[in-house]
């Protein structure tokens, strides 16, 4: 447990932080499940639409340094080719 007043506010800090990088990350997972959902399903269409909200929730996580930029990017190339062998 935190000792000093400003220990206390970093462990605050670092915890509401913890929390906002936890449902942003669910949140990613989510459009990303539904962009292979949809794949699944042979929706081509479908599938293109999520993709570009997934891409997008990708590369933002990715610029905010919650997910490694090369994880996003690598995730994104998949799925793209995922779509592109439906075709």
């Amino acid at each position: 447990m935190a000792n000093t007043a400003q220990a206390l506010k970093r462990a605050k800090q670092a915890e509401k932080r913890r929390q906002l990088n936890a449902s942003q990350r669910s949140a990613m997972r989510t459009a990303v499940k539904k962009v292979l959902t949809a794949i699944q399903s042979g929706d081509k269409a479908a599938a293109t639409e999520m993709f570009r909200a997934a891409q997008s929730k990708l590369d933002g996580m990715a610029r905010k340094g919650i997910i490694e930029k090369n994880k996003a990017s690598r995730s994104t190339s998949r799925i793209n080719a995922r779509i592109k062998a439906m075709a």
